[in-house]
């Protein structure tokens, strides 16, 4: 294997979409603990465009260090083409899929083969292909630690406290916001399996879509401001984020809370007049978890939904799709 080459996507430089080149790389050699995986399918997240901007929207402070040149990329379906000592339960031959090495930003999936931590790793689900499965991991690995169980004890950069997921049952009445994306789509359904009755907020393209996925309500957000339509909410998973999160707070009844996958700003005075609590965390890579969110895949109990495919080579299209917003779903890169 020493020698061989393959085509990955990297960056050289930070910038848009232009920046991904595709270029000819040594084969990776899979570590003590590692598989190598020849990819089928590759999914586009978020931390992808991040990278590639580099990780301006990040502070500083919890920016994680890289050097260029970098290949993005932490989402993969494939096959298992080796098998480095020190690993057990996966062989050669094994259909795969993980979320790779993050939070590093050093998953290198954009590539026709990469080495991958098999504790990262998860036995693909029976019954879906391998660019369902590559769209998984990363937003379904999200809504399962804020919704379901967080399963690791790592602090996050975002907050002292321990992010604690909330009971969902027929009595909890759960508001997505971003309910067509990525973690959006994934939370939805998960938050449904539990029995919630879900609240959905995105834009009214989406809604059919949205009420499939077994939506009990839908607010277009382009039309009204759902922080004035929904009321004694228990819980908010905000998909989107950022600074205009803390107008969900209203929506919440005394003892609710305001999970915000991605970071905001919220007062402390408001939180606690209200009686509220706003907590999330950071995905990570997790194998086994994954195998058990993927059980519910096998089921169709959840379902990944793909907004479109591109070839590897075509990164920058991928990119610049992801670019202009309104995703149903997963983005995903194939592999011939």
């Amino acid at each position: 294997m020493p020698g061989r080459t393959m085509r990955a996507i990297r960056l050289h430089e930070h910038g848009g979409p232009e920046v991904l080149r595709y270029d000819e790389v040594l084969l990776p050699e899979p570590a003590p603990g590692e598989v190598l995986v020849r990819v089928h399918a590759v999914g586009v997240n978020p931390p992808d465009w991040y990278l590639r901007d580099g990780l301006r929207n990040i502070p500083p402070e919890t920016r994680p260090t890289f050097d260029l040149p970098v290949t993005p990329g932490t989402d993969v379906s494939g096959v298992v083409e080796a098998v480095a000592p020190g690993v057990e339960g996966f062989s050669v031959g094994d259909e795969v899929f993980g979320l790779l090495r993050f939070p590093s930003f050093d998953g290198r999936a954009y590539a026709e083969y990469v080495a991958a931590p098999a504790s990262d790793l998860a036995h693909k689900p029976a019954g879906i292909d391998h660019v369902h499965a590559a769209g998984a991991p990363m937003s379904l690995l999200t809504a399962w630690q804020f919704l379901i169980e967080l399963g690791h004890d790592h602090p996050s950069p975002f907050q002292a406290a321990r992010h604690r997921p909330v009971a969902l049952d027929a009595d909890t009445r759960v508001l997505v916001n971003g309910a067509a994306g990525g973690v959006g789509h994934f939370a939805l359904q998960l938050a449904k399996w539990k029995g919630a009755h879900v609240i959905a907020v995105a834009s009214g393209t989406h809604e059919s879509f949205l009420r499939e996925l077994g939506a009990d309500e839908f607010i277009d957000y382009t039309r009204a401001r759902p922080e004035e339509l929904a009321h004694d909410v228990d819980l908010v998973l905000d998909a989107v984020g950022g600074p205009d999160s803390s107008r969900f707070l209203r929506t919440l009844k005394r003892g609710g809370a305001l999970f915000p996958v991605f970071f905001g700003a919220y007062d402390d005075e408001e939180t606690a007049n209200l009686g509220v609590t706003v907590s999330g965390t950071q995905v990570r890579s997790h194998g086994p978890q994954l195998a058990e969110a993927g059980r519910l895949l096998t089921a169709g109990a959840v379902r990944v939904a793909i907004d479109s495919t591109f070839p590897l080579p075509d990164a920058r299209a991928a990119h610049e799709r992801a670019s202009r917003g309104h995703i149903q779903g997963k983005i995903v890169l194939t592999v011939a």
